[in-house]
């Protein structure tokens, strides 16, 4: 009974900070974005799929905590392991593009580099969830949804520049 309990929160602090660590990704990602969403931004002209200001956090912090549970799924498969490992390697680059999409857009104010670096986080993010679907089908499924949102937001990223 205790060996199960000591087990259960292992497996639980080590989730959560997996989940931690990716939340903070998104964290300094709010930073870079703060100063340009109320006053850069909005005077940019934008395509009617636009949504409002206030869902972008939600889905954000969603989807920070979906990437970090589905890290810590396959990083529970062994990190020894090369593929795993390998795995872990391609999720952290697409988890610092995507820190820099919003460096690139909201901090250097370039919708153009911005689409750049989300075309560069698309593609290695196609990457990781190929990985990790290979490692467990639970961790790459956790992502899905966030390559759903990745999509949308280069198509909103490239109507942004193409309108400005």
């Amino acid at each position: 009974m205790i060996d199960s309990w000591r087990t259960t929160l292992e497996f639980s602090s080590k989730a959560l900070g997996a989940i931690l660590i990716c939340e903070a990704v998104g964290l300094l990602a709010g930073w870079a974005t703060q100063t340009s969403v109320t006053t850069w931004y909005p005077t940019l002209a934008k395509p009617g799929f636009t949504p409002p200001n206030w869902v972008f956090a939600p889905v954000w912090t969603l989807l920070y905590a979906l990437m970090g549970l589905a890290a810590f799924l396959v990083w529970r498969r062994g990190f020894r392991h090369p593929r795993v490992r390998n795995a872990l390697i391609v999720f952290a680059v697409q988890l610092a593009l995507n820190a820099g999409w919003s460096f690139a857009f909201f901090g250097a104010r370039s919708p153009a580099l911005g689409l750049v670096v989300i075309l560069l986080l698309w593609g290695t993010l196609a990457w990781t969830l190929d990985r990790f679907f290979r490692i467990r089908t639970a961790a790459g499924g956790l992502l899905v949804p966030y390559l759903m949102w990745v999509t949308y937001a280069l198509a909103l990223n490239a109507a942004i520049w193409g309108m400005n």
